[in-house]
């Protein structure tokens, strides 16, 4: 894992296609054990179906539930070189799998919500942490001050955090970052989150002609009754792949070269923003760099 500033956005296009999974399940409050458990089983199907890397839920090894989590964060939280995490190494070894694994992540007495990242290998790779809290989540976390492109087969992935996903800046970073695709961990509640979720990932990807995924929990977690649906979007805002509201499933989606290139030609955005920032490149948000084994 390296560390810089914002790089060149005008990065190659990938030549070969790759295969993300979107995983929803069901988390157990507080059982980082049972969780852990959910996770590999997932991973080791996605490799066997065939993805390269496969994304969960925000917060998912703890389970959403805040209250919880702060009333005992050396139990209910992970922390780094948890040796409970141990399963999923193993899974993404065996798998040929890695993962993106919502977790809340405790680290010298502070909180954070986080994206814990896996490589093939089973390597622990980085951690991002969101960076932009919703307002129940201030009094108990500490906002993230980087962003984390991640690099896995000529495929520059951008990760976000549920409320990342509603802000336009956030995903523009990563495309401004030459990020192919923007995947993104969340917990959208049964109510307004189908709608949110259903307007902000088509938006993200047509504006940034880039594919867009969404991992999301089904069932009661922290008080939030949630809607399932995680999905894939492609570079135009088109629906490619959607799970249903409440069972557990995997959601598979080829990312194609040819319809990036393709929604990019035709959708000139990106291109013609890249060009207008120019290498103006001190004003951008800095990012984390991190090539996948």
């Amino acid at each position: 894992m390296t560390s810089s500033g914002a790089s060149n956005p005008l990065h190659p296009n990938p030549v070969r296609p790759i295969r993300i999974a979107a995983a929803q399940a069901r988390a157990v409050a507080g059982d980082i054990d049972a969780n852990v458990a959910t996770v590999a089983g997932m991973i080791r199907q996605a490799g066997a179906d065939g993805a390269a890397l496969v994304v969960f839920p925000e917060k998912f090894l703890n389970g959403y539930e805040p209250d919880l989590i702060k009333s005992d964060p050396l139990r209910y939280a992970v922390q780094p070189e948890d040796s409970r995490l141990a399963p999923i190494a193993a899974a993404c070894r065996e798998a040929g799998t890695a993962a993106v694994v919502g977790a809340a992540v405790l680290e010298q007495d502070e909180l954070y919500v986080s994206a814990l990242v896996f490589g093939r290998d089973g390597a622990f790779a980085a951690r991002y942490d969101k960076q932009v809290l919703f307002k129940s989540e201030r009094s108990f976390y500490r906002t993230g001050s980087t962003g984390c492109t991640l690099e896995l087969d000529g495929w520059r992935l951008g990760l976000g955090i549920c409320y990342d996903s509603g802000f336009p800046e956030h995903a523009r970073a990563a495309a401004l970052d030459g990020c192919h695709a923007y995947l993104v961990g969340a917990l959208f509640g049964v109510g307004s989150g189908h709608h949110e979720s259903r307007t902000w990932f088509p938006a993200r990807a047509m504006d940034n002609t880039c594919y867009a995924v969404l991992a999301n929990h089904i069932g009661v977690t922290g008080g939030w009754n949630t809607c399932g649906g995680s999905a894939v979007w492609g570079p135009t805002g088109r629906l490619l792949a959607e799970a249903g509201q409440d069972l557990p499933e995997l959601v598979i989606a080829d990312l194609e070269p040819e319809a990036l290139l393709a929604a990019r030609e035709s959708e000139p955005m990106l291109r013609d923003l890249s060009e207008l920032v120019g290498t103006a490149t001190a004003a951008r948000p800095r990012r984390d760099q991190v090539r996948l084994a």
